[in-house]
Parts: structure tokens; C-alpha cells; sequence
């Protein structure tokens, strides 16, 4: 992967990281303003569900950004775009489509077979 690309995918990943962090800025105003107890108690479920499935975004996004940061450390460090299984180059249609991704789509299908086949045991 030559610089250019890899200050392409860089700025991908920091202008994402952005994004989410100001999502997670918004989600926790919201939820500071919504400190109201609902006097009805439909309405109080339906607004805990909704928390819920907001804390639950927020937990994935939390996860997403420390992707992002191990994507940007392998940036520099000049791993990126190498799959972490076969030291191949990852595909670049693959890391556009997934910029955080450590495997190639081979790869990353045989873990996945794997994963189906010894998900019981």
C-alpha cells in the first residue's frame, strides 16, 4: 500500500472516529435532558427501551473506536491492509468497504466456517 493510500484510509478512519464520538456527545445530552419519570407506565417502559437500545448502540460504538484506534496504530506502524492471518495484502474494495478490517475476505470466510461449525462445542 502506497502513502497516499494509506493517508486515505487514515483520514477515512479519523473523519469516522469523529462522527462517532459526536453521535455518543448527543446520545448522552439526550439522555441527561430525559431525566422526567413518564407518568404513564407504557410510556415509561417504551422510553427505557428506547435507553436501552441507545446504551447498546453506544456500547457498539465504543468498540467500533477502539477498532478504528488499532486501525490507525497498524497505519502507522505499516501493518495496515495486511491480513493478520496470512500477511497477504487485503483487498482494497475490502478496506473501503470495512477500513477497520485485520483479515482478507478468505481469511475472514474460513474464521467465520469455523465459527459456525464449533459454535456448539
Amino acid at each position: 500500500m502506497n502513502p497516499r493510500m494509506r493517508e486515505y484510509f487514515r483520514k477515512k478512519l479519523l473523519a469516522w472516529r469523529k462522527e462517532l464520538f459526536e453521535d455518543t456527545g448527543e446520545t448522552l445530552l439526550k439522555l441527561k435532558n430525559e431525566t422526567v419519570p413518564e407518568p404513564d407506565i407504557a410510556d415509561r417502559a417504551a422510553t427505557e427501551t428506547e435507553r436501552s437500545v441507545e446504551l447498546r448502540t453506544r456500547d457498539r460504538a465504543r468498540k467500533l473506536i477502539s477498532k478504528i484506534d488499532a486501525a490507525l496504530e497498524r497505519i502507522e506502524d505499516g501493518s495496515y491492509g495486511f491480513c493478520e492471518e496470512t500477511g497477504e495484502p487485503i483487498g482494497i474494495k475490502r478496506l473501503e468497504a470495512r477500513p477497520i478490517a485485520t483479515l482478507s475476505i478468505e481469511a475472514q470466510e474460513r474464521h467465520e466456517r469455523h465459527e459456525r461449525t464449533h459454535r456448539d462445542e
